[in-house]
Parts: structure tokens; C-alpha cells; sequence
């Protein structure tokens, strides 16, 4: 697994051993930000200088990806212990300890924080955690109108969220929903 693009393109990122963590594919990831940099309602300014939020975070392989291309900030929520530790030395390979800041704690009790113009969801797969995790970051001031939120979901597990849907596409098992806050 590596960096994707950007000033940090090509760095290999670490993952915690075994299948608790699944981090987001090279392609699925390039793709994510394929869609992104290229759609009529994101572009670069979607991405450069934005406070980004990286949800059920594991490596932080979304967060870091986004710093990469030009995000100002990433915040990352995670809380399994081996996952941490891949996050942590991944931010300190890309030496972005200025730029981040790592939150360890469950996604449904996450502490309130400023309003972030991208937001990455990408919770295990079949647990019903988008829903309540996306309420739980609106009322704690992370989602405002105008959040761009991307959540990645197991196909056959449709995300119901309070928001516009603007556009969704598959990679394998892979779901990504590009959703707008209202």
C-alpha cells in the first residue's frame, strides 16, 4: 500500500497485521480522488488548503492521500490499538505531525470539533455504523452544509445519509458514495 499521488507519491504507508483493518485499495483510492479532482461539483478546491476528517481511519491511507494533494489538515478517528500504530508511523514517514491530528477514540463518541470540507467514512463492513456516526459528527460540529463526505461501503450495504447524494461507483466489492451536506 502506498501514496497514491501527490507530494508524497509513491511512499509506502504501513498496516496493522491481520483483517481488522481494511485499508482502502491503491485503486480504489485513486479512483476516489480521480472522481474528485475531475467532478463539476469538487475539483482541486475541494482538496487544497481543506480541513479533512478521516473516519474509522485505520492507516490513515485517506487523510494521508489528501494531505498529499494539498490538504491543509487532517484529523483521524480511530480506535483499534494495532491501527494506531500504523497511523502514527505513517504520519511520521510522511513527517505531517503539523498537519494532523490523531483522535483515539470510537467514531460514535468522537469529541466535538470544527467544521471539516471533506469528510472520508469508511467503517467496517455490514455494521450499520454510517448513519449514526454522520449524526453524531453533525451535532459535534465536524459536518456543516457544504461537507463533502465520501463513505466506501461493501455493494450490496446502501449508506442512507442526511445529505445529496452526487454521485456513486463501484470497484470490486468497493462502494464509494460522494454525498454533499445539506
Amino acid at each position: 500500500m502506498r501514496i497514491i499521488g501527490g507530494v508524497w507519491r509513491g511512499r509506502r504507508l504501513a498496516a496493522p497485521h491481520g483483517a481488522r483493518t481494511r485499508p482502502t485499495a491503491d485503486r480504489v483510492r485513486q479512483a476516489l480522488f480521480d472522481i474528485l479532482l475531475h467532478a463539476p461539483w469538487a475539483g482541486h478546491e475541494a482538496i487544497e488548503g481543506t480541513r479533512v476528517l478521516d473516519v474509522f481511519a485505520g492507516t490513515g491511507a485517506l487523510g494521508l492521500e489528501a494531505l498529499s494533494r494539498g490538504a491543509g489538515h487532517a484529523s483521524f478517528i480511530e480506535n483499534d490499538p494495532a491501527a494506531l500504530a500504523a497511523l502514527g508511523a505513517n504520519i511520521a514517514s510522511c513527517e505531517a505531525n503539523d498537519r494532523c491530528t490523531i483522535i483515539p477514540t470510537d467514531a460514535l463518541s468522537a469529541r466535538p470539533g470544527g467544521p471539516c470540507g471533506l469528510v472520508f467514512l469508511d467503517p467496517p463492513y455490514q455494521q450499520s455504523l454510517l448513519k449514526g456516526t454522520v449524526q453524531r459528527l453533525r451535532i459535534g460540529g465536524w459536518i456543516a452544509p457544504g461537507t463533502l463526505i465520501i463513505t466506501e461501503t461493501q455493494r450490496p450495504e446502501p449508506p442512507a445519509l442526511p445529505a445529496l447524494l452526487l454521485a456513486e461507483r463501484t470497484h470490486g466489492a468497493a462502494c464509494l458514495s460522494f454525498w454533499r451536506a445539506e
